[in-house]
């Protein structure tokens, strides 16, 4: 049987009658900057589109004055070097407030006392590793004498705090901010604490600073002092005080884990707050960007989509103006092209 095409070919269209708009090739001889080439980007496909919607709405969300913009970090994004990046941000005054994972603040403060990170090959022997004490992180080396220095000075700041204070994640930082002002290196912790930007780290255990507080106390109780009271809720408090201060939300999000979730739980927090005390502002985000490779279908909130996170009450939907864009990709690649494009349309 002879298979025929029964469709009246005086309904095709060409497209742009009905509205498709048509896509571009991209010539590099006409790109001499990373916006030109990004902005060529967003009339191609697939990963390259992404990179130009999320250009757009970042510009959108750094330009408006109302959106208070909070950063979320995983990954080990400071030990890969992009450590600079995210310290430009901070300093160029387009992030507010800053959620995440402890361990890529370790070794952002490794980087701040421009102490090195080397590369590696993957394929190393990491029990020899083990034995000269270099740390792997993929193709990355973080040397344990830098930890060892770092815990070193962790514990003279941790000696001059004061004993009847409790503190959380970010009262901690910004001591440790404060004590970087001394060293000529840049870094996150040195320009939160010059720009008053408050950086938490909910899971604050789970990392090598959170082992140094750790065994700080630990020493403190051997020598019959006063341990370092420290409470997770001051900083869930501290945030939502500051979120509730706010018209406009904006996140930018490289990787997923517990510092997207963590900044995004405001929302329905709050809502229950509300529900439960009548006292409490509810806040939605409205701009999203995520550099994420997570797939949806895993089911991991790393990998969720804003559309989904609607569904929780944590954004505004896009017919309530909400503006998200999402590129699933490695952050090391993305992010460098797509901030200096955002910098150069902002001209910051």
């Amino acid at each position: 049987m002879i298979w025929a095409d029964k469709r009246d070919k005086n309904n095709f269209v060409t497209g742009n009658d009905i509205g498709l708009e048509p896509l571009q090739a991209i010539d590099l001889s006409a790109c001499s900057s990373s916006l030109a080439l990004v902005n060529a980007m967003k009339k191609t496909s697939f990963g390259g589109r992404c990179v130009g919607e999320a250009h757009d709405v970042l510009c959108e969300m750094f330009s408006d004055k109302n959106s208070f913009n909070v950063l979320t970090l995983s990954g080990a994004m400071t030990a890969a070097k992009m450590g600079l990046i995210i310290t430009d941000l901070i300093d160029k005054g387009v992030i507010h407030a800053v959620v995440s994972t402890g361990a890529l603040i370790t070794h952002g403060l490794v980087e701040n006392m421009s102490l090195p990170h080397f590369k590696c090959s993957p394929d190393q022997n990491d029990s020899a590793l083990y034995q000269k004490g270099c740390n792997r992180i993929y193709d990355t080396i973080e040397l344990e004498k830098n930890l060892d220095d770092i815990e070193r000075i962790v514990a003279e700041i941790l000696d001059d705090l004061p004993s009847e204070e409790t503190f959380c994640s970010w009262k901690l930082l910004n001591y440790i901010g404060n004590h970087l002002q001394k060293v000529k290196g840049r870094g996150i912790l040195k320009s939160a604490f010059e720009k008053n930007i408050p950086v938490y780290i909910p899971a604050f255990t789970d990392c090598e600073l959170g082992l140094d507080v750790a065994l700080q106390r630990q020493k403190q109780a051997i020598a019959g002092k006063p341990q370092l009271k420290f409470d997770p809720f001051l900083d869930l408090d501290d945030f939502a005080e500051r979120i509730q201060k706010q018209t406009t939300l904006g996140i930018f999000t490289i990787g997923g884990g517990v510092p997207r979730n963590w900044a995004q739980q405001i929302a329905p927090y709050l809502e229950l707050l509300n529900n439960a005390t009548g006292k409490a502002k509810t806040v939605k985000y409205k701009y999203g960007v995520r550099i994420c490779p997570e797939p949806a279908h895993w089911g991991g909130l790393s990998g969720c989509t804003y559309s989904e996170s609607v569904s929780w009450g944590k954004f505004l939907s896009k017919k309530e103006g909400g503006k998200f864009a999402e590129v699933p990709a490695d952050a090391t690649i993305v992010l460098p092209l797509l901030i200096k494009s955002v910098f150069e349309q902002l001209n910051i």
